[in-house]
């Protein structure tokens, strides 16, 4: 008999339900193992283990099913297991799972290439190269800018995530848990002022000429390699800068032959509203760094850019063992094309309708809340102290304690920023009206709750 998927998949559950607290005894036996079993150094937010997933919810080991305000860190944009992504994966299992691209190549990681070329801002010549992660590309972004330029210096800003790395840990800001202990770290990385709006209260060009005026005095522009940044902030916040800033740093870097890199591995792939965040204000980097959304939670990233800067390498000096298994680029091919049909784009920007309403009047009745921003499904709420005015003093017990409430009941919220008083939402961008209510709905009753006590 011929086994299909639809005969290995149960069918998906349609809403929230506990079954046991969380995690239930089958999760804790599971952790037991884990415990034993793996490095002490890798956390989990929340040790319900999961058995399933699909519509935005996930299974886990005692049959609770809970709605996903994660999207594994902004990755199941189109869903955790859409169908085309399934289909294209298993067909492609069953004809080969790798040979080396570097070895033998093949179409798909080419027909990946491509559509990358096609999506990523600017209608110049693009070329691309595949890796496995999100530290991986920005790594080599840098690699293929310094090869380009024949500089070493490297800018990045206040609050920036790039990767754990032994480079990107050091264009990454904050240190614990990412930093303390790893160093030395690589040289020639030198960290500027960024745009934090509900903190620095700087137009986006106030806040460029001060980075821009640190750069040129203190490294000078003419040894500046590439300027990396995340067009919105990921783990030090989601900050979103102010406008006029990104498009001020790109000029900049155009006038000075430095290279702007885009770190879109978090906004990237319909994840803000827009293909690409840096899209929003017309900013077409130079190169652009992807990879979560691109294949749906298979590991796969890319560097794409000016194939005068990508061919700047030498045969051999990039690459990688895994770099565009031919699995992961079926992947990729069969998110792009799920987000294409969808229109997950506009999907992005209802999520953003419909949540950053329901965030502004909770902020507005509990004034726990100093800042609500985002764009897209990639929306955060900043827990302050009440009372502390102007300070916005962080309340990063609160962020905690809140964070504990949803999972509790049910709805995994991801926390995040500098201070860790961050809650993130990241949705499958494809999430149903019914459970983007119910997951905001027990997120308000977890503000609430915990503002009383």
């Amino acid at each position: 008999m011929t086994t299909t998927t639809e005969t290995l998949v149960a069918p998906a559950p349609r809403q929230r339900r506990l079954r046991t607290e969380i995690p239930g005894p089958a999760s804790r036996a599971l952790q037991e193992r884990r415990t034993a079993a793996v490095a002490a150094g890798v956390s989990s937010i929340l040790p319900a283990h999961i058995t399933s997933a699909g519509g935005g919810l996930l299974t886990d080991a005692d049959g609770n099913v809970l709605i996903d305000f994660g999207s594994g860190i902004a990755v199941t944009n189109v869903g955790h297991s859409a169908p085309e992504v399934v289909d294209r994966v298993r067909r492609q299992a069953c004809l080969f799972t790798h040979t080396c691209f570097m070895v033998t190549p093949y179409e798909g990681y080419v027909e990946v290439c491509e559509a990358l070329a096609e999506l990523t801002p600017g209608d110049h010549a693009k070329k691309s190269v595949l890796f496995n992660s999100g530290a991986e590309a920005v790594e080599n972004a840098v690699k293929i800018a310094r090869a380009a330029t024949g500089r070493q210096a490297v800018v990045v800003f206040d609050h920036a995530y790039h990767g754990r790395t032994n480079l990107t840990m050091a264009l990454t800001a904050k240190s614990v848990p990412y930093k303390h202990g790893f160093g030395p770290f690589a040289p020639e990385v030198y960290r500027v002022p960024g745009s934090y709006p509900y903190r620095d209260g700087l137009s986006g060009p106030e806040a460029a000429r001060i980075a821009i005026d640190r750069i040129e005095k203190q490294i000078g522009g003419d040894q500046v390699a590439a300027v990396v940044i995340e067009p919105i902030q990921g783990e030090g916040g989601f900050i979103e800068p102010a406008p006029g800033f990104l498009p001020a740093l790109s000029a900049w870097c155009s006038e000075n032959g430095v290279v702007f890199v885009a770190d879109e591995v978090q906004t990237g792939f319909c994840r803000t509203g827009d293909w690409f965040a840096s899209s929003r204000e017309g900013v077409v980097p130079d190169l652009i760094a992807t990879a979560k959304g691109i294949a749906a939670g298979l590991p796969l990233s890319a560097v794409t850019g000016r194939a005068e800067l990508l061919d700047a390498v030498g045969a051999g000096g990039l690459g990688g063992t895994y770099g565009g298994n031919p699995i992961a680029c079926a992947a990729a091919l069969g998110s792009i094309e799920t987000m294409r049909s969808s229109d997950l784009v506009s999907s992005a920007r209802r999520v953003e309708n419909l949540v950053l309403p329901r965030l502004r009047a909770l902020a507005a009745e509990t004034g726990v809340i100093g800042d609500v921003r985002g764009r897209g499904a990639m929306l955060a709420a900043e827990f302050v102290r009440a009372g502390t005015g102007n300070d916005a003093v962080p309340d990063a017990d609160l962020t905690k304690r809140v964070a504990a409430a949803c999972h509790a009941l049910g709805v995994v919220v991801l926390t995040c920023g500098t201070y860790g008083n961050v809650i993130r939402l990241l949705p499958p961008v494809s999430l149903s009206d019914e459970l983007l209510d119910e997951g905001l709905s027990v997120l308000e009753h977890a503000v609430r709750t915990e503002v009383r006590k």
